[in-house]
């Protein structure tokens, strides 16, 4: 199984109950960007609040970790909920890097594709 992200589209395609599937994504902002390539999903425990106890990481380094996770909504002000569910694209660059999905996208992710390839152009 491969996730696909495409950071032009803003958006994260992948196969769920044999369904293709592309849902809206939220990505690193310019001066932050999301990483490129080809990387492997795994689902780890993080402590930090708002992400809801767990978040499919996909790189790291010795100064951070780059995840698909549910939208962070410890902001307010950053409004990422409403700017992922909208149509402006310009709008879906707003994360530091990683990779923000609605819950329920999150959820179908860690079913079918936990420890899955991930191709991120």
């Amino acid at each position: 199984m491969t996730v696909f992200v495409s950071i032009a589209l803003a958006s994260i395609c992948f196969t769920y109950n044999g369904t293709e599937e592309c849902h809206s994504a939220l990505l690193g902002k310019p001066n932050s960007i999301t990483p490129v390539g080809e990387f492997t999903i795994d689902k780890i425990n993080v402590p930090q609040r708002g992400y809801g106890g767990n978040v499919l990481r996909f790189y790291e380094d010795d100064k951070a970790i780059w995840a698909i996770h549910r939208v962070y909504l410890g902001n307010p002000a950053e409004r990422r909920l409403e700017r992922l569910k909208g149509k402006n694209l310009k709008d879906k660059f707003i994360t530091n890097g990683c990779i923000n999905v609605l819950p329920e996208v999150y959820d179908k992710l860690v079913k079918c594709c936990e420890n899955s390839d991930l191709v991120i152009k």
